[in-house]
């Protein structure tokens, strides 16, 4: 295989954003689905996160199913119900973006711990972005059980062997952190904005 675990990502990135710079929905959610396979490579560790991941995706992606021209806008999913008065509802798009964005600053922040610490065991890379973005959001048997599977975390080396594929992992780390952070950022942005940045896990 050309290029490394993140070459599809890097790809679906170039079409997230409309030519008047909206985040499409459609887009966005194949930019995160396509980073799963990554997950896969780190075993039982990751096995919460893909599930919380991928649970959030499929919610966003069914209600975008319903009405594509209506929800083409990755926000439009927000207002919607800011308007209904549900978006504080635990099974609440609302609730799902903001939860998949969490997952990914984690995730952007893990990548960017594997390039910036090469000295780092895989689990501290976990557990200081896990420190740094999620943590604060966690109730404590979220936060016990997420430090309870860091501890399987696989060996650095061989991730990186894995997940290198046929290019240049570090390159490809770069890349996808900086393309991906600003979506992500704007995410927060347009949530804090509607007074929905910071629900916290019930």
């Amino acid at each position: 295989m050309a290029g490394t675990v993140f070459t599809p990502s890097l790809e679906g990135m170039k079409s997230v954003k409309s030519e008047n710079g909206v985040i499409l929905t459609k887009p966005f959610l194949e930019v995160c689905k396509l980073i799963l396979p990554v997950l896969d490579k780190f075993g039982s560790a990751m096995s919460l996160v893909k599930s919380d991941i991928g649970g959030n995706i499929a919610r966003l992606q069914t209600k975008y199913d319903t009405d594509p021209a209506q929800y083409e806008h990755l926000y439009s999913l927000v207002q919607v119900e800011i308007t209904a008065k549900t978006a504080k509802s635990s099974s609440s798009c609302t609730n799902g973006l903001l939860w998949l964005t969490r997952a990914m600053d984690f995730l952007v922040e893990l990548f960017r711990n594997l390039v910036e610490h090469p000295d780092w065991s895989m689990s501290k890379c976990c557990t200081n972005s896990y420190n740094k973005t999620l943590k604060k959001w966690h109730g404590w048997l979220a936060s016990s059980s997420f430090t309870v599977a860091m501890k399987l975390a696989p060996d650095r080396n061989k991730f990186m062997e894995i997940i290198g594929g046929g290019g240049n992992i570090n390159a490809d780390i770069e890349k996808f952190c900086s393309s991906f952070a600003p979506f992500l950022e704007e995410n927060h942005k347009f949530l804090a904005s509607v007074g929905m940045d910071d629900l916290k896990a019930s």
